[in-house]
């Protein structure tokens, strides 16, 4: 699936506002794969780092 994320953006390797991501939807949280080919996992709810340094944002569904 492909997903949009919307919001603050953050860390190098992490979330940036604006941008598409590859994702796999896995129950409570999206497996996001970046450029790289590295991937993480994040909350539907509210994509945001795990050491609270962003608020986070929202994603907005692409394609199925």
């Amino acid at each position: 699936m492909k997903l949009k994320y919307i919001g603050e953006s953050f860390g190098v390797d992490s979330l940036t506002d604006g941008k598409n991501y590859e994702a796999i939807d896995e129950g409570d949280v999206y497996r996001v794969i970046y450029d790289s080919g590295e991937d993480c996992l994040y909350s539907k709810v509210n994509p945001a780092p795990s050491d609270s340094s962003s608020s986070g944002g929202v994603w907005l569904v692409i394609e199925k």
